[in-house]
């Protein structure tokens, strides 16, 4: 299961994108967008959101 980002919670901050060793997380209007067919289940992305707002539901 891809990770998913809420919109309301993130601040685009990029992290996440840098964290990512897949590159399956690009910024789009300061929203982090996950590429679910890229995404690999690590939750890196998880672990370096400094507001939570990304989870592996």
């Amino acid at each position: 299961m891809a990770a998913k980002v809420d919109a309301d919670t993130c601040t685009g901050c990029g992290q996440c994108v840098e964290a990512c060793p897949l590159d399956a997380i690009e910024l789009q209007d300061d929203i982090a967008v996950v590429d679910e067919d890229t995404c690999g289940d690590c939750g890196a992305c998880v672990d370096v959101c400094p507001v939570e707002a990304i989870s592996m539901d």
